[in-house]
């Protein structure tokens, strides 16, 4: 399979070391979930939209565009095709405030357009996915919250917004969240106990 990574932490990709101040479990995840996918053949397109400099802010240019059913913006043209190839797409991203950063959700806003990631056949009905290879979707997050508090107190945000809101709502209903809550208070043997679960998780996809 080909699988596109959309991968957001201010550090980048390159920030899976241990390096105090410097490190990101979530880069440690998407290495380890790289490490599993190419051993088991996949091919990988990782989208790191932090040395991407990705822009998410959508402008009014933007928003008229979209209503157009057209992207101007080269770097989201370019997502779009690469989009197109998938047959599945990972989301990795640390949960900030309940919900993903700033990158993730303005890669919703400014990359599912209407007409060219999706479309709307009648209004209140279900939508139509035009990826046409796509058949799911993973997401790996991290929190400091605990993780009966997120899903019993909270409610699970980040699922009703990216899967309930989002996958589904476009018919794409193989969807598959891993969270690791409090990782800062595990050892690091802990952790990379976590790490090699994840890469062999990701090797039988």
């Amino acid at each position: 399979m080909h699988i596109v990574i959309v991968f957001d932490h201010p550090y980048g990709a390159s920030a899976s070391d241990n390096i105090p101040h410097r490190r990101s479990f979530s880069a440690a995840l998407l290495a380890s979930v790289t490490r599993g996918l190419t051993t088991a053949g996949h091919t990988v397109d990782l989208m790191d939209l932090q040395a991407d400099r990705f822009d998410p802010v959508t402008s009014a240019e933007d928003l008229a565009a979209w209503r157009q059913k057209i992207t101007r913006d080269p770097m989201v043209q370019d997502y779009q095709l690469r989009l197109m190839d998938a047959d599945h797409l990972i989301f990795i991203f640390p949960i900030w405030w309940e919900a993903m950063p700033a990158l993730t959700k303005g890669f919703l806003d400014k990359v599912f357009v209407k007409g060219v990631v999706f479309d709307e056949v009648k209004p209140g009905r279900p939508f139509v996915c035009l990826l046409p290879r796509l058949k799911g979707v993973s997401l790996l997050t991290v929190m400091s919250s605990p993780g009966f508090v997120y899903r019993w107190i909270l409610g699970n945000p980040i699922t009703k917004i990216l899967f309930r809101g989002t996958f589904r709502k476009m018919g794409i209903h193989k969807l598959t969240w891993l969270n690791h809550p409090g990782m800062e208070h595990l050892s690091l043997e802990k952790r990379r106990e976590r790490l090699s679960a994840v890469e062999k998780r990701f090797s039988r996809l």
